[in-house]
């Protein structure tokens, strides 16, 4: 249940106990739990403690700072609420922020040096088109996700330094607006090259998925109690394979794994509908290669209930970026993968985009599995009924071992051993 990490122990074990017994409060205890996770921290006594206050007034701007903005944005990390995007003209220290429109306050943001990534995703399962904005931060946790509609701009709502075309959409304006002012990354976005799901989307049939359905398991330590009654838990969200690595999105926090930061990944509880993806990824944040004298320890974060549908497309993503191949992760971490993922990238045969690459975990798993089938098939092709003893009925019974593993003989001895003396009476 999402929040319970915020509780003591002993109390998370008697909610968890109480929904168990009473499945009715769920959602109750579910709304409770999720508003504290959004709550923030009581003040601390410790000068450098990071309260609301202090990050509000982090991403102020100074006097002279202007921004282009856009109107009417709906961000969900870190708060639910719309606002106006501002994303400052001062590229040395500047911010991206959401603001107030009427006090043009700015209730959170983050500061240009401090972001380390910058995505967008569409929102899927929307029967319009939206996007998603992910900006994630260089160290701590102070992400930023807004939404944009898919549709043209419209003037009124967009102020700008630079001439707007009004048949631009409102994500191409906010992209060409990061890209600019950006200077340690570039906007990231994912492909049908890279990754295209062969799920049809009801919705928007004509329009291919960059995206797989996925829970987050617990495997990280994260509580994952499921619903008593819908049988879902509350980590559901998507997962996205990008050109430069791999995020889930859209809980809170959003989760994104470079390809330096993953030292493997497996699939495990291989179904005949379902699979899952295991991702072993190193703890610490460096991104340089782990050395004798700088070990560097992994944990695992497992997605599960991936549709079969898209084992092949998965694979073949993990296979062309090396991922699957524990070896490779020392060679990852080394190098810097560029923010447009421009370079291709070669598997150890020299093949580039994973051809001639070796087998898949998930498909060594299948073609195990039809080995046997197949064995088993061929037994029974030969199998040869005189050679297993007399039929049923023939008057000496099914068992053909006795207690201690022989073989029973053809007058039926075994009843004498079993019952002695009685057995001799019951002949008479």
């Amino acid at each position: 249940m999402q929040g319970l990490q915020y509780l003591p122990q002993a109390l998370s074990s008697r909610i968890e106990t109480t929904v168990q017994q009473h499945p009715e409060l769920f959602n109750l205890f579910q709304d409770i739990t999720t508003h504290i996770s959004t709550l923030t921290p009581p003040t601390q006594t410790n000068e450098n403690a990071p309260s609301s206050k202090k990050r509000k007034l982090e991403v102020e701007p100074s006097t002279a700072d202007t921004f282009d903005s856009i109107a009417d944005i709906s961000f969900s990390i870190p708060q639910r609420k719309k606002l106006k995007l501002e994303i400052s003209r001062n590229s040395g220290t500047g911010a991206i922020r959401g603001a107030n429109a009427t006090t043009g306050e700015a209730d959170f943001g983050i500061r240009y040096s401090d972001v380390g990534t910058c995505i967008c995703v569409p929102v899927p399962e929307k029967a319009q088109p939206q996007y998603s904005f992910c900006i994630l931060p260089t160290s701590g946790d102070e992400q930023l996700l807004f939404s944009v509609p898919g549709t043209k701009i419209k003037p009124e709502a967009v102020h700008s330094d630079q001439p707007l075309d009004e048949e631009q959409s409102y994500k191409d304006v906010v992209m060409k607006m990061l890209n600019k002012r950006l200077k340690k990354t570039k906007v990231v976005e994912p492909n049908e090259k890279e990754f295209a799901s062969t799920i049809t989307q009801p919705h928007r049939k004509g329009e291919k998925a960059v995206h797989v359905k996925a829970f987050r398991g617990s495997k990280d330590g994260m509580n994952t109690l499921i619903h008593p009654v819908t049988k879902l838990t509350p980590n559901t969200g998507f997962l996205f394979f990008l050109p430069t690595g791999i995020i889930f999105a859209f809980k809170k926090p959003l989760l994104y794994y470079p390809f330096h930061s993953i030292a493997s990944i497996s699939y495990t509880s291989v179904l005949q509908r379902t699979f899952n993806l295991s991702l072993n990824v190193y703890t610490s944040s460096s991104s340089s290669a782990p050395t004798a004298e700088t070990e560097t320890s992994t944990h695992e974060i497992e997605f599960s209930m991936i549709d079969q549908a898209d084992f092949s497309g998965i694979d073949t993503y993990i296979k062309r970026h090396d991922l699957q191949d524990a070896s490779m992760a020392e060679q990852r971490r080394a190098q810097k993968y560029n923010v447009n993922g421009g370079t291709a990238t070669t598997t150890k045969d020299g093949n580039e985009g994973g051809e001639g690459a070796e087998e898949g975990e998930l498909q060594k798993a299948q073609r195990e599995a039809q080995d046997k089938e197949d064995e088993d098939e061929e037994e029974d092709e030969n199998f040869d009924p005189g050679s297993e003893g007399e039929s049923e009925g023939s008057g000496s019974g099914s068992e053909e071992e006795d207690d201690d593993g022989g073989n029973v003989d053809a007058d039926g001895n075994l009843i004498e051993m079993e019952l002695g003396s009685e057995a001799e009476d019951m002949s008479e």
